[in-house]
């Protein structure tokens, strides 16, 4: 489908000075876990790029404004600009804040062409909200955003040609980008020519959606059906929703209801139509749109945007609070791979086994009911914390670093609470070590687990190794050198062990 896409540039900072006043004239950078996501022009002039570090930003920039990013701001006032695409063309689809899409058909046939359409928009968005933005129309959404940011109008048809040279990294996902780069795929055109079987069966399905709109062909088209009427959520209130927070509430718990309906059903969806009602009458509907597929958490996000949007808007702002708000599953997707929760698929479940954990809890303490938080480090002991059932779920350590030395997939299927020492030995009867220059004196051959009197001794069908892995070797006291291996066992076990200070170790069994 022909589809015009607006992109507003550096949006983050633009938000800034919309709301807070911050001149995205001057030198502005908008960051996000310590790292650069939007600058202004005036800082790119002085070094400043997405994705530096904000130390290094402001070293290359000394005058550089810097702000926290925050995406309820770049939704809120983002508002004001979807209100005014709306009033030269209807179907609008908000992708994220800075970035709206509708189908390019109506406002090309009313404007006598898609080149002037996208002209009158843009024109209109100048002088409505006083922003400057770019339009592009391509087939299909992932390509539009591209000819947005190049103000293309890609011609009918042409759209693969027009990808096929763009690079790899407009996929937007960095650990595809990067592998796909090793592998010496650097384009688009590369990437499409790919088997889609292969991709499929080599990187998962979110791969495959990206290979399907590196060939041009937008992934909403793939097992998309009109949604059946029961799958609409709605609630109407006693008292208007005129508060941010009230609403943001409201938003929470519509989202759940709907996400719990979808995945009774095995569906997902890629956009949600958010429709709401005054108290006098006045209706408000606007539609947003995913490229992945919208969790609860996503659906909850961007009915509070939207809610904040309408409240709390500069523009357009309704007179009355809200007393009606429903939502409508748009882009549904048969999605096997979705199912019911632990605690089974209606809230009142869930609710109840809350219930029964808190009175556990009270009865033995908050320690006797505990849940697993996924963090990052280096051995998969390192990499998970419990805590206890209702506290904040905090990992021990942040996952974004990258964690060199970090052990591979697949990951092991048990990890010890404390590491079992044990004695391997090569095929002469003596003990294995390693050098300092990682050199293994023999290979493994057999494993001796337990003490003198209970010896078990298994031998050794297989190993790899060794992998060296030095933490904080700049403070003496809390330095850890030691060297991981991989032995398989008779009848398909294996182990996970590590040498250190002469000591060897089972850190983790697989099976």
């Amino acid at each position: 489908m022909r589809t015009l896409l607006v992109w507003c540039p550096d949006w983050p900072v633009l938000a800034v000075d919309i709301v807070e006043g911050i001149p995205a004239s001057g030198r502005v950078a908008v960051v996000h876990a310590n790292r650069v996501i939007a600058c202004s022009e005036a800082a790119r002039a002085e070094g400043v790029r997405r994705g530096l570090r904000k130390r290094e930003a402001q070293s290359r920039c000394p005058r550089l404004t810097v702000v926290e990013h925050d995406p309820d701001r770049d939704a809120r006032a983002f508002e004001p600009v979807v209100a005014a695409v709306e009033e030269m063309a209807v179907g609008v689809e908000v992708i994220r804040p800075g970035s709206c899409a509708l189908a390019a058909r109506g406002p090309a046939r009313y404007f006598g062409g898609e080149e002037r359409a996208a002209e009158q928009i843009v024109e209109r968005i100048a002088e409505a909200c006083a922003v400057e933005s770019q339009a592009g129309v391509a087939d299909g959404v992932f390509a539009a955003g591209l000819a947005a940011r190049a103000g293309q109008i890609v011609p009918p048809g042409g759209t693969p040609e027009f990808l096929a040279g763009q690079p790899v990294e407009t996929l937007d996902r960095p650990q595809l980008t990067d592998l796909l780069r090793r592998l010496g795929v650097r384009t688009l055109g590369d990437f499409a020519a790919l088997p889609a079987a292969d991709v499929l069966s080599r990187f998962g399905f979110d791969a495959s959606l990206a290979h399907r709109l590196a060939a041009g062909r937008d992934h909403r088209g793939l097992a998309v059906r009109r949604p059946p009427p029961d799958l609409d959520v709605a609630e109407t209130y006693d008292e208007p929703l005129d508060r941010v927070d009230v609403a943001a509430f409201a938003a929470r718990s519509l989202a759940e209801r709907l996400h719990a309906t979808l995945a009774g059903h095995g569906l997902a969806c890629t956009r949600v139509a958010i429709e709401a009602v005054t108290a006098d009458g006045q209706e408000l509907h606007r539609v947003w749109r995913h490229d992945g597929l919208l969790t609860a958490v996503a659906i909850a996000d961007r009915v509070r945007w939207q809610l904040d949007g309408w409240i709390s808007g500069r523009r357009d702002r309704p007179v009355s609070g809200i007393m009606r708000l429903r939502l409508i599953p748009e882009g549904v997707l048969a999605h096997a791979g979705l199912q019911p929760g632990l605690w089974g698929e209606t809230g009142e479940e869930r609710e109840r086994a809350h219930r029964a954990l808190n009175r556990v809890q009270g009865i033995l303490g908050p320690e006797a009911v505990l849940t697993a938080v996924l963090g990052g480090g280096r051995s998969p002991g390192d990499q998970v914390r419990f805590a206890p059932w209702g506290d904040e779920r905090t990992p021990a350590r942040p996952a974004p670093p990258p964690w060199p030395g970090r052990l591979p997939a697949p990951a092991p299927a048990a990890v010890l609470p404390a590491p079992l020492p044990i004695s391997v030995y090569d095929a002469t009867g003596a003990p294995v070590s390693v050098s300092a220059r990682l050199e293994v004196s023999a290979p493994p051959a057999r494993i001796v687990i337990g003490s003198t009197r209970r010896a078990r001794t298994v031998e050794v069908t297989g190993w790899s190794g060794p992998w060296p892995v030095e933490e904080r070797w700049w403070a003496m006291e809390e330095a850890s050198r030691r060297a991981r291996f991989q032995i398989g066992l008779p009848h398909g076990w294996a182990m996970l062990l590590s040498l250190s200070g002469g000591v060897w170790v089972i850190e983790a069994v697989y099976d």
